[in-house]
């Protein structure tokens, strides 16, 4: 299905002229900013060195930390009378980022938003319950405008009251349900206790954190729908900067609006497509508050070959984020990597906790996952030997030794927004 054929297939060519045309615009827009006047300046570029694509090269990236110092108008490139709307980031480590809107913006953002849901299948004969936040996050409301804009009947749940968002779909016919994937099976989990059925759901949007293929198989086995992975972020307008399509390999970047490289993160050299690295986008149509050559943070790769769908090129599944990789004892791991794993075993449940602490001056890894009560039979030699499947299956996986600790289902977190799996007791929390 398509929202907008013509500019969802755009290729070859024209997808380069309207780039181009576009990205020239943003380097002109970002002189507006200071920031920009003197990274230029300093990278020794102007906007009339930018004639072709391969030019992107010669500007300057940004980062979380600029944006953070520009706090709180510093990246704004109209008069602040022109901004309609403000969002900001979490800020849990450091100044919150700021981000800025004009009407056209709010226009472009849900327009992304509804080609992303009739995408995966949505129509005006869909019940969306929307169960993400609202207020300054980006996530609740830009996929409410996106669900309107289609003509979905929407419920703006948010986040909470898990046996009330049960009874909401049940109640109200609920065909499609958009939350984190954390929180997804927490959702069914409830509902698995309550004898809830949950049989009118037919699709699920999820996003907002990293999830595995192992997640997606448990999440539409037990809600019985369609997953698909969400990819955006508030620097970007929110969600809605690439999302997969009906063929769930890979998610499509909206390659009008945004121009996408992947780079080494260690230094910044630009990687060819199929090499894994850092996602950095140039926003091609922001308005109130352009961007050059971002750095996202987000670890992913370019897929090689063209999806059946007829659109353009699409991203990996994130692995991780560059800033959330953990080096254990030398060996870098990304929590993706973990979860993946224990997922894969029917033996454990669905939620899990990881630890890193530093003992004897020495790296050590403890992950506390609750256990699958129908494959135990309470014998000591019965969880013995789940102890040592589940430590073997995990040291395949990062070739590095952990202790395995069991608990009783239901006694670790629950995260109603973006899980926090990993506690770094060595000074950082995810």
């Amino acid at each position: 299905m398509f929202w907008n054929r013509e500019i969802e297939t755009i290729a070859g060519d024209n997808l380069e002229a309207l780039q181009l045309s576009r990205l020239k615009w943003t380097v002109r827009q970002v002189q507006n900013v200071e920031f920009y006047r003197r990274a230029f300046q300093k990278a020794g570029v102007s906007p009339g060195d930018i004639q072709t694509l391969d030019d992107l090269e010669k500007l300057p990236f940004t980062t979380k930390k600029d944006l953070r110092e520009g706090y709180p108008f510093g990246f704004f490139a109209v008069p602040k009378r022109e901004v309609v709307r403000i969002h900001t980031t979490s800020g849990t480590t450091g100044k919150p980022t700021v981000v800025g809107y004009t009407r056209q913006d709010l226009d472009t953002w849900t327009e992304l938003m509804a080609r992303n849901l009739t995408m995966v299948g949505l129509t005006e004969d869909d019940v969306f319950q929307n169960i993400l936040g609202y207020g300054l996050f980006t996530g609740g409301l830009g996929f409410h405008y996106g669900a309107e804009r289609v003509g979905m009947t929407v419920i703006p749940s948010s986040t909470g009251n898990t046996k009330r968002q049960i009874e909401m779909i049940q109640d109200f016919g609920v065909t499609a349900i958009n939350s984190t994937p954390g929180y997804g099976l927490h959702l069914v989990e409830v509902a698995e206790q309550m004898g809830a059925s949950l049989e009118t759901l037919r699709i699920a949007t999820f996003g907002a954190e990293p999830w595995s293929e192992s997640m997606r198989a448990e999440l539409e086995r037990r809600l019985g729908v369609d997953a698909y992975d969400s990819y955006g972020m508030s620097e970007m307008y929110g969600p809605g900067v690439a999302f997969e399509c009906e063929e769930k390999d890979g998610l499509h970047i909206w390659h009008d609006c945004y121009l996408a490289e992947i780079i080494d993160p260690a230094t910044g050299e630009r990687l060819p497509d199929g090499e894994t690295g850092e996602l950095v986008i140039t926003p091609l149509v922001k308005e109130a508050m352009p961007l050059i050559r971002y750095r996202t943070g987000d670890i992913t790769r370019f897929l090689t070959d063209d999806c059946p769908c007829g659109r353009g090129k699409r991203i990996a599944r994130l692995s991780g984020r560059a800033d959330d990789m953990l080096v254990i004892r030398g060996i870098n791991v990304f929590p993706s990597q973990i979860e993946h794993t224990l997922l894969s075993l029917p033996e454990v449940g669905d939620q899990y906790m990881v630890y890193v602490d530093r003992i004897n001056h020495l790296d050590e890894m403890t992950i506390e996952v609750e256990i699958n009560r129908s494959y135990f039979s309470g014998e000591l030699a019965d969880l013995q030997r789940l102890q040592k499947k589940v430590s073997g299956a995990i040291r395949e996986t990062l070739n590095l030794r952990t202790t395995v600790k069991f608990v009783e289902p239901g006694t670790l977190p629950r995260f109603e927004g973006k899980a926090k799996r990993v506690v770094d007791r060595r000074g950082a929390i995810w």
